[in-house]
């Protein structure tokens, strides 16, 4: 937690306090990063794991022991509303995590990841207003901008929902925004464990999509800090992205497997070279501040007249200049190879 500011910190701790969160995928691997953070620095009232993996709900449950009075497990699906609605009871706030993400997988089996991510997302929407929640924040990537494959295209869409949801509100107190960001270090989905694996086994080259490829890249630790700052800084209908570095993936394979050959296999399903956070259509809406951007909505609420450039807590940001993009590969920060295989602790 050394990463999060002493102020930011007081001002995370007393909107937690006493408060019930529940997080939808908590059996992931930012949900239960989220959800330790949660119990080991701060004072919930209780924090519910919603997830539809009864043996990830097992093996948590062994691994979370000494939280066991602040800790709940409830199986159940986002696609099921009824079963979500139930979970909700005196719920306060919400971090959204569930999602289908495998992008290769979306692409052979788009209805199961339209049901999860979009429908899923409006199930979560609907009754968050039905409840007595109070904050909404829903788990976005950068596969979301301008985006080419239908993960991407699901979660733009839920974007959408989760924003226009704060014009649904009416006299309900309670605000939805988004968070994006992009590839997890070290996360189920990373190709990290994958080069690591073939490291381990003595492989004699490592699979390189394409030798331009870029990402932007986050760890789970930063990535929970920043969900937690957001929910802080949040007025209701903001996309938070955070400044981060970038890393080639050619410099990614060289850290994890150093002195292996790097083979070109080309670029999976629905694959792109660069991803990007901010899109050059969106400059018009998008506020830089020193360690992050907003995008603002670009529909205006009823219920609300928010000046988006001053953030909940007294941060000040600036529009960007008209066209501009912030993408893995226009980036001014990109981790090194020696940066990299500390990330990940290898020893060359």
């Amino acid at each position: 937690m050394s990463i999060i500011h002493p102020e930011l910190k007081e001002k995370i701790a007393h909107l937690l306090q006493g408060r019930t969160i529940l997080v939808t995928g908590g059996t992931g691997s930012f949900g239960k990063t989220f959800v330790r953070t949660v119990l080991t620095h701060f004072n919930p009232r209780k924090v519910i794991v919603y997830s539809r993996d009864e043996l990830k709900q097992y093996e948590m449950q062994q691994q979370f022991e000494p939280y066991k009075h602040k800790l709940r497990f409830f199986i159940g699906d986002v696609r099921d509303r009824d079963r979500l609605k139930l979970a909700l009871r005196d719920v306060d706030i919400i971090v959204h995590a569930a999602a289908l993400k495998q992008v290769p997988a979306a692409e052979y089996n788009p209805m199961e990841c339209i049901k999860t991510n979009i429908m899923g997302a409006e199930n979560v929407i609907e009754t968050a207003m039905e409840s007595s929640v109070k904050k909404v924040i829903a788990l976005s990537t950068d596969k979301a901008a301008n985006p080419i494959n239908l993960y991407g295209a699901t979660k733009l869409c839920a974007d959408k929902l989760f924003t226009a949801a704060n014009n649904l509100t009416g006299g309900r107190d309670v605000r939805f925004a988004v968070v994006r960001y992009g590839n997890v270090a070290g996360s189920r989905g990373s190709v990290v464990p994958f080069f690591r694996r073939l490291a381990a086994q003595g492989a004699k080259e490592l699979p390189i999509t394409d030798p331009e490829m870029t990402r932007f890249w986050i760890t789970l630790d930063e990535g929970v800090f920043f969900v937690l700052s957001s929910l802080v800084r949040m007025h209701g209908g903001e996309i938070f992205v955070p400044k981060i570095p970038s890393i080639r993936i050619t410099d990614l394979a060289a850290a994890l497997g150093p002195g292996i050959p790097q083979k070109v296999v080309g670029v999976r399903p629905g694959e792109k070279i660069h991803e990007i956070m901010c899109p050059r259509d969106d400059s018009l809406h998008t506020l830089e501040f020193d360690d992050f951007f907003i995008i603002k909505p670009s529909i205006s609420f009823n219920s609300s007249n928010y000046d988006y450039s001053v953030t909940c807590l007294g941060e000040k940001g600036h529009p960007v200049e008209p066209g501009f993009e912030y993408n893995s590969k226009n980036n001014p920060h990109f981790l090194s190879v020696e940066e990299l295989r500390a990330l990940h602790e290898v020893k060359a």
